[in-house]
Formats: structure tokens, C-alpha cells, sequence
């Protein structure tokens, strides 16, 4: 084999091999098939399993935090002025100085996160993070075309509300606060919590009335 075939072979070698998962994906991978050949585990119990801990389960931690400051108006002041303080009055496993700023919604303004370079998520407050927030187009489309990105989740912004779209990197993320609901008064915490999702902290998602969550 002449030198100029070995270059072209070790080129296609390397171009196969980057599209290739990670090892410790790939490992998973094979013992998620096994366990499912032996009858362990039923086909589909792994992706059900992540799709409740990543809507439900992971971003109880900011919901909440959410909730409390719904609840507590000098509680909300504090998580503006120093997020990380605030979270670890609710969630003490949050380590103080975690690179995380709230940002609130108000009927004049809706704000969007995004990560146009690499994803970066908040996953201790969010949970894991959904995998169209890691695509190109949404960090693409979030910058260029945001309110149309919001459409698409059935977001339309009222006349006149101002949308501010937030860059996260790994020294700062962003979570976003939303509006309290009407009527939710007298509602306790937890109950609050409840009304929380992940979309909405990350701000495709605006009303979250419970009539809106009961359709």
C-alpha cells in the first residue's frame, strides 16, 4: 500500500471514529442492551426513566427555589441580588458562589436562555438539560429568531413585552423566574412548586396558570 493510500485510510479511520460516542456512552450503551436481551429491563424503561427525572424530578431544586420567592418577596429580593446566596437557603446542597443569576419575568419583559457555544446548563438546579436546548438550531434560532423559536413551544409574547435573550457560559447561567400565576393565593409551597417546569426556567414557556396546566 503506497504511503498516499495509508493517508486516505487513517483520514477515513479518524472521520468515522468522531462521529462515534464517547467510550463511557458507548459502554452504557451495550450494557443497557444486554440487560433488555435478558429481560431485565423492558425497552423503553431507560428513555422513560430520563424523560421523568429531566421534566419532573431534576428541576424541583429551582422550582423550588421559585416557589419561596413567589412566596416571599424579600426572599426574591436576595435571589436577585445574590442567586447563589439565596438558592442555598432552600437547596443547601447549592455550594455557595455557584455561577447561576435569576433572572425575572414581569408583564413587561420575558427573558430566554441560551448557550451559543457549548450548552451550558445549570444541571444541580434544572435537572438534565432537554436535548433541543443542546441543538444547533435552537442555539442558533434563540439569537436570531427568538420570538419565533417561542412560537414554536406556543409562546406568543403579547404586544409590547420586551424579550431578552441570555447568553450562558461556564462562569455564568441563568435561570429564569416567571410570573406568579393568578390565582394561586394561598397556595403553600409545594403546591407552588408544582406549577413550575423546566421550560419555563428556561423560559420557552410563560403561562403557567393552573387552568393552563389542567388543559
Amino acid at each position: 500500500m503506497s504511503s498516499h493510500d495509508s493517508d486516505k485510510v487513517a483520514k477515513l479511520h479518524r472521520e468515522l471514529h468522531s462521529h462515534l460516542p464517547p467510550e463511557p456512552a458507548l459502554r452504557l450503551k451495550a450494557l443497557e442492551t444486554v440487560l433488555v436481551e435478558k429481560g431485565f429491563l423492558a425497552e423503553d424503561a431507560v428513555d422513560k426513566w430520563l424523560d421523568d427525572y429531566s421534566e419532573n424530578v431534576g428541576p424541583m431544586n429551582g422550582a423550588r427555589v421559585i416557589a419561596r420567592a413567589w412566596s416571599d418577596a424579600g426572599f426574591a429580593d436576595r435571589l436577585a441580588a445574590d442567586t447563589p446566596a439565596a438558592f442555598s437557603e432552600v437547596i443547601p446542597g447549592i455550594a455557595d458562589g455557584y455561577p447561576i443569576v435569576a433572572v425575572f419575568n414581569t408583564p413587561a419583559t420575558h427573558n430566554l436562555i441560551v448557550c451559543t457555544l457549548c450548552s451550558c446548563y445549570p444541571l444541580g438546579i434544572l435537572g438534565m438539560s432537554p436535548s433541543w436546548y443542546k441543538s444547533t438550531e435552537y442555539r442558533a434560532r434563540a439569537v436570531r429568531d427568538p420570538r419565533g423559536v417561542l412560537a414554536e413551544f406556543g409562546t406568543v409574547l403579547p404586544e409590547g413585552v420586551e424579550l431578552k435573550v441570555w447568553d450562558s457560559t461556564s462562569d455564568r447561567r441563568y435561570m429564569v423566574v416567571p410570573e406568579r400565576p393568578a390565582g394561586t393565593e394561598g397556595w403553600s409551597e409545594e403546591e407552588l412548586a408544582g406549577l413550575v417546569t423546566r421550560n419555563s426556567m428556561i423560559g420557552t414557556v410563560r403561562d403557567l396558570s393552573p387552568a393552563r396546566g389542567a388543559a
